[in-house]
Parts: structure tokens; sequence; C-alpha cells
């Protein structure tokens, strides 16, 4: 079954009768009253403002004339309370009885039901009590009747409302972050087209052409810089404080302010493509989501309702059939547990969270895509670290050239290029880029072979080319034993050695460095002193590896592993009844990603890697691995108390407004004060999980 994003009842999608589709997800409402606060929610606002100003208004009028002033003027006081309590019942009340209507519709339950149940049969035994009296109709009541309860019917409906009221209100407050965003989004462009600048909408901006942004105006597109030099304010995307210097070959996102400088940009992703676009769109889908343990709330709301009414109707049963009170008292009874069990806290207690930690996230960069990853960041115990551009800094450079067999440097850089010139591996971007420093050609080889987490075997010129690492050469025979003392003690220090052999002999060794991130050792020092095991996966033999580990404080590392091999590594560690985080962010990436528990992806990673990721880090900072962790299990956390008191609500209060008091105090609870206690259990709820806003995101 589907749950109603709005009241987080249980609906049928089979029966349900209702619906909207956002973005090819289609969402389903227990009523027109919830599709239309999903739809069109300032209209609903206003509506809601004004029945609430209204009910309270006739509401208090008819507390003075109920209980304080005997008003006759024209027509007796009781005819009086009939007509200021009537267009509270059926003007304020109808969206009750519109959300009741759908109900039997769709063969359900939901909470206007039981609003409309209470509060109708407040007013019904009001009015025929007032007829009776009148002598304009029969006698229909019991003897045993007294009094008239429109002042029950009216400010139940009066206090809901305001409930609900200060419930949107909170909504639109906890919302600012989308409308923040979507105010972002950048509506005009400036493009070159055939020689001519022009001004365009931003959505018509097509793929690879040529955008201009001056001094002070927000970038339109994705893209890469072609042209100039700025610096550029990408806070509302990435959460970074300060604005970040970007030159010729930089990436800009869509959104970010220019500040002082004229760029020319080359368009890469438009329109709902743009990163921006992608950060609305998780962010409504998370606070759409729902996590794991909402499921238990879903359970029990599918039989709440009905039990509920079940219950009423007993203790009205009991109380004047079994016990003999007067048929008002009993009646108090059936409205008070109809009107108190109202399951508004319970449908809202997750979905109020996830709205605010999703929103929370997005403003620091950090994107999570919904509730079953709060959940299960929640539980982390471990989590696994890709080595390059995660650790690393993925700004890999060239640090020194061996060379054997009378080659020089030239001549080795030479081959070894033309062997990677057809790779998209970032150390074959290191080589040709030394080579075209040095002025040196580079042709196509003749053939090409790679092999993954190995290396590159080429033809050149009738010669044999390899170029990788230890297996490759131990493989195809070329003896190391001469160069193993350099290759050791390169490796030890936490370079990548490239190994490059021409016809069967060893020629060189290209010794290749990535730089470690300047946060990650705090990163893995906080997540270590928390009790979560960290482990490190690369690509590189084990000499490189373990320096690499023991300079980050890192106990268990996995080397050689092949892209493949990574998914397998996360599998066996689930297996051992681990909960596991993957960090990554390349294409060979993303089946770790995919298996883990929850997969957190790098946002300068590859798309496939994003997609892959139920975490993304757009902001590219190790130290948002923490913050997402900690956020999560802080939001979840407001989850499981929001759970527990709407659980606790319910189940103590609906003995006490079924009349569990009386035979002890001789108190049977008015209605009023239940409905009091219902709205006030939905704003608990709702500013409970408003505090997740005083997280902050700062070294711990």
């Amino acid at each position: 079954m589907a749950r109603d994003p709005v009241c987080g009842m249980y609906v049928d999608e089979e029966k349900a009768t209702l619906m909207y589709t956002v973005d090819e997800i289609t969402y389903y409402f227990c009523s027109k009253s919830c599709l239309l606060i999903f739809s069109k929610p300032e209209i609903t606002y206003k509506r809601i403002k004004f029945f609430t100003y209204l009910s309270f208004s006739l509401g208090i009028l008819v507390v003075i004339l109920e209980y304080f002033i005997s008003f006759n003027f024209l027509l007796p006081n009781l005819v009086w309370l009939l007509i200021l309590s009537t267009p509270i019942q059926f003007g304020a009340g109808y969206y009750f009885y519109v959300g009741m209507k759908d109900a039997i519709k769709s063969k359900q339950a939901n909470m206007d039901t039981l609003i409309a149940i209470g509060t109708t049969a407040a007013w019904l035994y009001s009015t025929i009590y007032t007829f009776q009296s009148l002598n304009i109709l029969p006698v229909i009541l019991p003897k045993s009747a007294s009094g008239v309860y429109f002042t029950e019917s009216s400010l139940i409906i009066a206090f809901i409302l305001l409930g609900k009221l200060i419930e949107h209100n909170i909504r639109r407050r906890a919302n600012k972050a989308i409308s923040y965003l979507n105010e972002l989004l950048p509506k005009k462009a400036r493009v070159i087209r055939n020689g001519e600048e022009i001004e365009v909408p931003a959505e018509k901006v097509k793929k690879n052409e040529i955008v201009l942004v001056k001094p002070g105006e927000y970038t339109p597109v994705d893209g890469i810089i072609i042209e100039g030099f700025s610096t550029v304010d990408q806070s509302a995307i990435t959460g970074e404080s300060l604005p970040v210097d970007k030159r010729p070959g930089d990436f800009v996102y869509a959104s970010t302010i220019n500040k002082n400088g004229y760029l020319k940009i080359r368009a890469l992703k438009i329109g709902k493509n743009t990163t921006i676009s992608d950060v609305i769109e998780m962010v409504e889908k998370a606070i759409l989501s729902r996590a794991p343990i909402q499921r238990l709330a879903d359970k029990i709301s599918s039989y709440f309702v009905p039990a509920v009414i079940a219950i009423a109707v007993f203790s009205f049963l009991f109380w004047y059939l079994v016990v003999g009170l007067p048929i008002n008292f009993a009646l108090l009874a059936l409205i008070s547990v109809l009107i108190i069990a109202c399951p508004c806290a319970l449908g809202i207690a997750t979905p109020a969270a996830i709205l605010i930690g999703a929103s929370k996230s997005a403003q620091k960069g950090i994107l999570i895509k919904g509730g079953e990853y709060l959940e299960k960041a929640y539980k982390i115990d471990t989590i696994v670290f890709d080595k390059t551009k995660t650790l690393t800094k993925g700004t890999i450079i060239l640090k020194k050239i061996y060379t054997f067999e009378g080659y020089s440097e030239d001549e080795a850089l030479k081959f070894a290029s033309i062997a990677e010139k057809l790779s998209e591996h970032p150390f074959s971007k290191v080589l040709i880029d030394e080579a075209k420093k040095r002025n040196l050609e580079i042709p196509d080889p003749d053939k090409f072979e790679y092999f993954p987490g190995e290396g590159i075997k080429a033809v050149y010129n009738g010669h044999l080319i390899l170029i990788g690492n230890r297996s490759l050469m131990e493989k195809n025979r070329i003896n190391l034993t001469n160069i193993t003392p350099i290759l050791e003690g390169l490796e030890a220090e936490g370079n990548t050695v490239l190994i490059l052999s021409i016809d069967s002999k060893l020629v060189s060794l290209f010794a290749i460095t990535d730089e470690i991130r300047g946060e990650a050792k705090y990163v893995i020092d906080y997540l270590k002193n928390k009790g979560i095991k960290v482990v490190m996966i690369t690509g590189d033999n084990n000499r490189v590896a373990a320096a690499i580990a023991k300079k980050l404080g890192i106990d268990e590392y996995y080397a050689e592993v092949k892209p493949q091999d990574k998914a397998e590594i996360i599998k066996e560690l689930k297996k051992k009844g681990r909960v596991v985080a993957m960090v990554g962010d390349g294409i060979n990436d993303a089946p770790a990603l995919s298996i883990a528990d929850i997969g957190i992806a790098i946002g300068a990673g590859s798309d496939i890697a994003k997609e892959a990721g139920g975490i993304i880090l757009i902001n590219n900072d190790l130290k948002s691995v923490i913050h997402a962790i900690e956020i999560s299990k802080k939001t979840y956390s407001k989850i499981k108390q929001n759970l527990f008191w709407a659980f606790f609500y319910n189940v103590i209060l609906i003995p006490i407004a079924a009349g569990a008091l009386y035979p002890f105090f001789g108190i049977m609870l008015n209605p009023i004060f239940a409905a009091i206690a219902m709205a006030s259990s939905s704003i608990t709820v709702v500013t409970n999980s408003l505090t997740l806003n005083r997280y902050r995101f700062e070294y711990v």
C-alpha cells in the first residue's frame, strides 16, 4: 500500500481514486483535502487560515451564550447557539466531510472520518435536543438527555484547524530551503548564436552553446569555462562559504554567482539536467520518501481508524446500556475517543523529520535520496573508502622517471605515451601531458589492448610495449629482479609505479603519486573514535596501499583490487554482519556503491557513481561524510522520538477519553480538551523535528 504524503494515512493503491503525478512519480491520497494541500499548498493554507478565524470567532460567541449569557432576543438562546455553530460545522468542517466521503468511496477509514463522526454526533445531538426542547420535534432523545454540546462541536473543529494551520506554517518554514533553491534557478541566459550575442530563456540554451556571464550574474548552465577568470560564489550548490577562483578548464554550476570577472562557458548540462535541478528534485523526493521504520506506523494506521470507531461505539454502549449513565455522558465518551484518537501525529512523525533533515543537508551540499538511507546511516558500523580521488585529491603528478638499457627519459616517455594514448586512465593523462610539455611526438599505436587492474599491451612500429604493474610484467615473464630495491623503495613512500618494457626488456619506471586530501586523516580519526571501522580499497599493490594506510591510520585495507572485485569485498563484509557504507566517485565504484547498505558518492565524480549512491556529496568535501552520517543519525533519532510520542499519546489518552477515570474520580473527558490534545500532539511532533535546524555543520 501507498502512504498519503500529507497526513501519512495508509492508502490502497488499487482502491484509491485520488492521485497526483509529479516527475513520473504517482502519489496517492486518502482525501481531496490532502490532495489539495499537496498540489496547491498556498491556496489550502489561505482557506484553512480563513476557516480557523471563522471557527474561533463564532465559537467564542457559542461559548459565551452556552455558559455565561442567555441571549433570547428575537429567538431563544438555544436557537442562537444552533445558528452560530452550524456554519462552523458545515463550513469550516467541510474538509472533514469531503475526506470522510472519499474514504467511504475507497472503502477505507481516515482521520477525517473520526473528526466528522465525532463533531456531527455532538452537533446532531444538540440540534435534536434544541428542537425537542422547543416542542418542534417529537421526543426522540431519552429522558436522561440534558444540555447541548454546540461549544464542543464548534471548538473541536476550531482547535483541529488551528493545529493544521500551525502545522502548515511549520511546513512552510521547513520548505524554505527548496523555495530558496527554486528562486536560484536562472531565468535568462546570454548566448552567442550566428556570431551575435542574444538573450534567451535559460531553458532554451542548447548543449555546447557558448554562454556569456557578466560580473554579478547567475550562471545559467553547468559547463566548462573556455575564456575568462573570476571568483564564483557556489555556496548554494556546495555549501562553501567563500567564493572559489575559476579559470579556463574549470567546471561551473548553474545558479552560482559570478563575482567579478567576465566568463565564457560551454554549456554541458542545461535546464532540468543541471546540478541545481537535480538537487531540488532529490530533496523533494527525499521529503516524500519514507524510512523503513514508517512501515510499522503504516501497518498500525491501516487498522487504527476502524479500531477507534469500534472503541468509541463500545464506550458509548457500555456507559449508556451497561452502567446506565445519561445519554449525554455516554455521548461524551464516544466523541472524545473519536477526536483524541485522530492519528495526525502518527502520520506526520516520519515525514516531518525527513523534511527538515533533507532540507538542512541540501543547504550544505549533501543530498540524501530518501528515508531508507537515513535509517541505514543510523546503523553504519563500517565505512569503505576507495583511495583514488576519494582519500586522495585526484591531482596526479609524475614524480620521477628511472630509465635502463640506455634509454633516455624522453625515449621512455614517448613509448609509454604511445601505449597510453588510447586509454582513459588518469595515469595515462599524466604521462601524455608530460610528453606534450617536452614537445614529444605521440603517434597512435598499431595495436592496443587494455587489461583492467594491470595495464596496457601495445604494438608500435614493430615494437611490443608493456606498461603497467608487476602483475602484467610477471604474466609476460619480464624479469624485475634488478630493479626490485628501487621499486620497493618508491612504493614504500606511497608512490604508484608504472613499469615499462619494450620488446621484453625492462626500460623504465615511472613514479606517480596522488596527494592525500588534507581532511582525510581527520575524517578517519573521527570515524574510528566513533567506533566505526574504516576500510580502504585500492588497485595499487600492497606496498603502496600499506604506505597510504599507515599515513591515514587505516588498519584494514585491500590492495590490488580490480574494479569488478570491489563489489565482492562489500558483499563479504555484509556477510559478516557489518552495516557497510561505501565512499567512491568513479564509474568503477558504481557496483560497490549500489551493493553497499549506503553508497556515498563524491560529487566531483561520475554521473554513474552519483546515480548509484544513496547519499551524494556535491561539495566534494570528505568532511561531509561525517556530516551526512551525523545528520542522518539525528534525523532518525527524531523519527523514533516522534513515533514514540505519537504512540504514547494514543495509548495513554484513548482509555481516558473512553471514561477510564470515571469510576475513580467521576471525570468524563470533555471533547474540547480532546481536540486540544490532538492538535497539540501534531504540533509537538513537527516542532520536535524542527530542532534539527539547530544542527551545525562544523568540526566536531
